[in-house]
């Protein structure tokens, strides 16, 4: 295969061929095909698309390009959720926890922020001493010993999705749909799971803010997925405001101990049970998925998945002192409040300059290689249908400095629309396939 011709042929909207994407995969993992030559590869899929099959070639091809986890060895049915991202996503430290009460295997590989969205990672690592790197020896071990452990990918694990989500990231070809999905699936079929959730989000805050965008996406997913014998259930859900009222690293953890403690956010409790449920359906534990949910926020009261939460805390070296007392932990330079200034209902948020304000204040990264401040972030009081008087405080920003919270607040005041009229409360959940 020549390479050139390979480029060519996806310029010109032909359609590849198994092998030929197999052998263009691998010789970009082995390091024998440039960077240049993969990125122009990567913008023709951007403009012209790809076929279910060339994605699921594609999937395989990164899926086979380095190491894989074995869970044959565990017999129960492993299940695991994946979310496309967006602000005050912390669903999967609740889910995970909650998940295992109710008698799920989760294995749960996940990845760090970048942009406007957090990463779980990120979050799991606010909890001093919390260990995500685990060798794959470690994950299996965990897995089979506790039947519940949240880590990162290794380095020999799907190879080609790190060195190619590099590519993609400075090349503006991120938001490409088979692209997504060969990242995506080929590194949760790596974790050897039988069944996956995914919590395709829409809105502004939104990987693909577009709902049309989101729905192709959501049914590639799962088209895919399945022909990989996954049981996949995909949920689209909204991402038009911040998911819950924290955003930030450690200020997401402390919200994730509130529903845990039966006493978060409702539209963040909801979504998380939701998803939790089809996991309980899937593995076996409950036939019906309105019983599934029932029993879930049994969970949550009796405070089983509390106590689950706290047990994978101490399992991976994290210190629960902080978990029992977040009060402890370090507190931001510089706390204040931003009140409103004008009288309306909220109409629109702009989630993702939310996002990016977070970023600035350095609860996110621009680059990978950017230093975290666990302890910043903004914890929102209102949301889309409030009705909002002048002087009404709208959220606190926890930031290093004041010249912070001063930039930060201007932003956010900016990220607001208001309505003179009573404004509709957009739905959670919009499909599921």
């Amino acid at each position: 295969m020549l390479v050139t011709d390979f480029i060519e042929n996806k310029k010109q909207g032909k359609e590849h061929t198994s092998e030929d994407i197999q052998e263009f995969i691998k010789g970009y993992t082995n390091g024998d095909i440039p960077d240049y030559q993969v990125s122009a590869w990567l913008m023709a899929v951007n403009f012209q698309g790809m076929t279910d099959d060339e994605t699921v070639a594609l999937v395989d091809a990164m899926l086979h390009s380095g190491e894989t986890i074995d869970l044959s060895g565990i017999k129960k049915y492993k299940v695991d959720k994946h979310s496309t991202g967006g602000v005050g996503d912390k669903v999967s430290l609740i889910l995970a926890p909650l998940a295992k009460a109710a008698g799920c295997v989760v294995p749960m590989i996940s990845g760090r922020g970048l942009g406007h969205s957090g990463g779980t990672l990120d979050k799991l690592e606010s909890i001093p001493g919390f260990n995500v790197k685990l060798t794959k020896q470690e994950f299996i071990d965990n897995i089979s010993k506790y039947s519940l452990t949240m880590g990162g990918q290794t380095k020999d694990i799907v190879p080609a999705d790190r060195k190619m989500y590099s590519l993609r990231d400075v090349t503006g070809t991120v938001k490409s749909i088979p692209l997504i999905c060969g990242s995506i699936l080929s590194k949760k079929i790596a974790e050897g799971i039988d069944g996956l959730v995914l919590d395709v989000k829409t809105g502004s805050g939104a990987f693909l803010p577009e709902y049309e965008n989101t729905r192709k996406l959501a049914v590639q997913l799962k088209t895919v997925g399945e022909k990989f014998g996954l049981n996949v259930k995909a949920l689209i859900t909204d991402m038009s405001q911040p998911l819950g009222n924290a955003i930030g690293n450690w200020l997401e953890v402390v919200e994730s101990i509130d529903v845990l403690k039966n006493k978060g956010p409702k539209d963040l409790t909801e979504v998380t049970i939701a998803l939790t449920a089809w996991m309980v359906v899937m593995s076996g534990i409950e036939t019906n998925f309105d019983k599934a949910k029932k029993y879930l926020y049994e969970l949550l009261a009796n405070g089983k998945a509390y106590d689950e939460f706290l047990n994978m805390v101490k399992n991976q070296n994290g210190d629960i002192s902080y978990i029992e007392n977040p009060d402890k932990y370090k507190k931001a330079g510089y706390i204040n409040s931003v009140k409103s200034q004008s009288y309306g209902y909220i109409k629109t948020i702009d989630t993702h300059q939310i996002g990016m304000t977070a970023l600035a204040l350095g609860a996110g990264r621009r680059v990978i290689t950017d230093i975290i401040k666990p302890e910043v972030g903004i914890i929102f009081k209102k949301n889309i249908g409030d009705l909002i008087k002048s002087g009404d405080e709208i959220c606190i920003i926890h930031a290093d400095t004041e010249n912070d919270f001063n930039q930060a607040k201007v932003e956010i005041l900016q990220s607001f629309t208001l309505s003179e009229n009573p404004v509709e409360v957009p739905d959670l959940f919009y499909e599921t396939f």
